[in-house]
């Protein structure tokens, strides 16, 4: 029996370590807290590798997107309205750093609830038991009142949700209310619903013709909104998993239908705690093939979302 073949090391072929191809560099590497402990220097601080220098990145296209004049805009899924983050969001449209807020239905139904009430987020569990989950008198009666208010008067579903707000003679918290701040700022703001997936779908006065209207209204807002990302925009999807990244989708392309291809030469930026395919291909990747740049951030948004509004704000000064 013939004994295997084995390879002969001492005939490897090596190459000098100085001349290799290497990703990291020393000079890369985090800076431990020193005498500067500011945010400023948090940020210079982090290792300029992977996901921290693409935050960096990020950071600077919203940087130079503002100072360029071009369009912000911040896409939002419930969970970011329901983690508290949304006066970080209200303090960079009053710095005219976000130009446009678009949203899902969810996220309207949780902003409406903390400007009417403070609260926000039942028990979804305990509800479906006996039939009570999403049954909110005021909350379903209230939005469904204000997109059969908009379809009479011509408003988008942002915009008759803000108009409703404005109209309350005792809200709770509306400086909290990221819908009724963007309208008072003249900021883009809107809605886009998912018909029978949301909880004021199934009260006695949600109308689908006032629903169907108010939101297609919004869709062609966002898209008018969307041409503005040529040459230096930026576009942030935040916790919404696949409503906004496929609403962003056909938006940007009917932008690019009525305008000859524009807008190309954007950034996209991708942040959720969990990677889905819906926001990677129709936010990061497909929309930056004819120019631009696409990145994902993947953490929770009560701590991504202060990261970022913190570094915009500081790098401008």
């Amino acid at each position: 029996m013939s004994t295997p073949r084995e390879a002969d090391l001492s005939k490897v072929r090596t190459i000098p370590v100085a001349g290799r191809p290497n990703k990291v560099s020393a000079s890369e590497f985090a800076v431990p807290p020193g005498d500067d402990r500011s945010f400023a220097a948090f940020v210079r601080s982090l290792p300029d590798v992977l996901k921290a220098a693409d935050f960096r990145r990020v950071v600077d296209a919203v940087v130079q997107a503002h100072r360029a004049k071009r369009a912000v805009i911040v896409m939002l899924g419930g969970h970011v309205v329901k983690t508290g983050t949304g006066p970080l969001l209200i303090a960079l449209m009053r710095r005219g750093i976000v130009t446009d807020i678009a949203m899902n239905g969810s996220a309207a139904i949780h902003d409406f609830e903390i400007a009417r009430c403070g609260a926000t987020s039942e028990d979804v569990a305990a509800g479906l038991r006996d039939g009570t989950f999403g049954m909110a008198e005021e909350t379903g009666r209230g939005l469904n009142e204000a997109f059969v208010a908009g379809m009479a008067a011509g408003w988008g579903m942002g915009e008759s949700v803000a108009r409703a707000l404005e109209s309350e003679p005792a809200l709770a918290h509306p400086e909290l209310s990221i819908v009724l701040q963007a309208h008072r700022l003249g900021a883009g703001v809107t809605v886009h619903a998912a018909l029978g997936g949301e909880i004021i779908h199934q009260h006695p006065a949600a109308s689908g013709a006032a629903i169907g209207d108010t939101s297609h209204r919004d869709f062609r807002r966002l898209a008018a909104s969307v041409e503005q990302l040529h040459d230096g925009g930026v576009v942030l999807n935040c916790g919404s998993a696949v409503i906004m990244p496929e609403v962003f989708l056909k938006a940007l392309t009917v932008a690019r239908n009525l305008t000859g291809g524009r807008p190309t030469n954007f950034t996209t930026c991708d942040i959720d705690m969990q990677r889905h395919y819906r926001p990677r291909v129709n936010v990061v990747q497909r929309p930056v093939l004819a120019g631009g740049a696409g990145y994902e951030l993947t953490g929770h948004h009560e701590i991504m979302l202060p990261l970022l509004a913190w570094a915009v704000v500081e790098a401008l000064g």
